[in-house]
């Protein structure tokens, strides 16, 4: 039996990276983690302003509904203090496209991401993201993220774009950093971090071509991790028998 066709995001990817049990638990079972009550908050905040920022590039209004939430008033001034020039409507030239997808067949799997807002010029691609969080005090980490490597990565592949023209820029928006200096972090891309995330992307697929193999072949789990401090917080610990005990 052929093993099954996957539609991978960056999050499923990051997921299979930390812990291969925690992604069979998540995505082949459907077995939702539970979350907890400051989780769902910070979820519900980043859902409804993504929705907002779509509808703001649209010409849609949003004041009724900035009004009613003092939390995403708070984000959008912020924004709208910050990054004036990206938010503007009225500069034609370059094609801009929110909540933008693209799907890229790679090795058995559709790799798929969704950019926030997509901004092309005949020179560079521009690929923004929001963040409702605040801004990490390192950028390493950001740039070892499968959204990061994965983004600029899918645009390469599925445009006439060179690495170099390709950027990604992440702008954070918290509320309670809203007077924060330069919200945002870009990276650059190049040739060689293409051909490293190829290199990447090929291992990490080809494991979850194996693991996914042998998990519908003969029932076998996927890989565990070594017991570590993550375990303590996953709300699959009592699943993977990790629970501290009683």
């Amino acid at each position: 039996e052929r093993v099954k066709i996957m539609r991978l995001s960056q999050g499923q990817l990051n997921l299979l990276e930390i812990c291969p049990r925690k992604f069979q638990h998540t995505y082949l079972e459907q077995l939702a983690s539970p979350t907890t009550p400051e989780q769902q908050e910070r979820l519900q905040l980043g859902s409804r302003f993504h929705l907002l920022m779509q509808q703001r590039e649209m010409g849609l209004p949003i004041e009724a509904f900035i009004q009613e939430d003092s939390q995403l008033r708070q984000l959008i001034a912020a924004f709208v203090e910050a990054a004036p020039k990206i938010l503007s409507l009225t500069d034609a030239t370059p094609l801009r496209q929110s909540e933008h997808q693209r799907t890229l067949e790679f090795e058995g799997h559709l790799i798929t991401v969704v950019y926030d807002l997509l901004i092309l010029t005949a020179q560079q691609a521009q690929i923004l993201d929001w963040k409702t969080y605040p801004k990490p005090q390192k950028s390493k980490q950001l740039a070892e993220n499968w959204q990061t490597k994965l983004y600029c990565f899918v645009m390469a592949e599925t445009s006439h774009f060179d690495p170099e023209k390709i950027s990604m820029t992440y702008w954070f928006f918290q509320s309670k950093k809203a007077n924060q200096a330069e919200p945002q972090i870009r990276f650059a891309y190049d040739t060689a971090q293409h051909q490293k995330v190829r290199q990447d992307l090929t291992q990490l697929v080809h494991q979850l071509t194996q693991w996914l193999d042998r998990y519908q072949s003969t029932g076998e789990a996927f890989p565990q991790i070594p017991q570590t401090s993550v375990c303590e917080s996953c709300g699959f610990a009592l699943r993977c028998q990790r629970s501290p005990e009683q």
